[in-house]
């Protein structure tokens, strides 16, 4: 049993009370591997950014508070996974994307090269213009024009 406990208070805000019974409104839970190791290192923070906690397992925790730790992740996580490159309008940036993700088609501005890394021998990480990341989880499962495309950055 954790010496913490999390609930969401009724303003729809995640509250951390700590071992000593002092609470905490309004809490941010951040992972410190988010696509590597996303079940271990969750780090819950304050209003001010300041780490209140650090949690080594998700899996270890009680179902009741794993779940709400999931689910404010996921609120605040948007990593759309790329299944598929429509179309890249040009390999100098900025550049225009159209891609397929898990969510739906889009499309979004690549402004330069140091936007993708890579994460592992398959996958890469892409950053557009407004700040939002996506995912290439296994470039092998792209077909050849999407390969190049990815390729062609790392």
């Amino acid at each position: 049993m954790p010496d913490f406990q999390l609930r969401i208070d009724s303003w729809g805000r995640l509250v951390y009370r700590d071992a000593t019974g002092g609470e905490h409104a309004d809490v941010v839970p951040v992972r410190a591997f988010p696509l590597t190791d996303p079940d271990h290192w969750v780090i819950i923070c304050d209003a001010q950014g300041r780490e209140l906690r650090c949690i080594e397992d998700l899996t270890a925790l009680p179902d009741a508070v794993r779940t709400i730790l999931e689910d404010e992740l996921a609120r605040r996580e948007f990593v759309p996974q790329i299944r598929r490159v429509i179309q890249v309008s040009s390999y100098l940036e900025p550049a225009q994307w159209e891609v397929e993700t898990d969510r739906g088609r889009t499309s979004f501005v690549l402004k330069t090269e140091d936007d993708v890394r890579r994460l592992g021998p398959y996958s890469a990480l892409l950053l557009d213009s407004q700040g939002i990341r996506y995912l290439v989880a296994d470039t092998r499962n792209l077909d050849s024009y999407g390969r190049r495309a990815v390729d062609r950055y790392l």
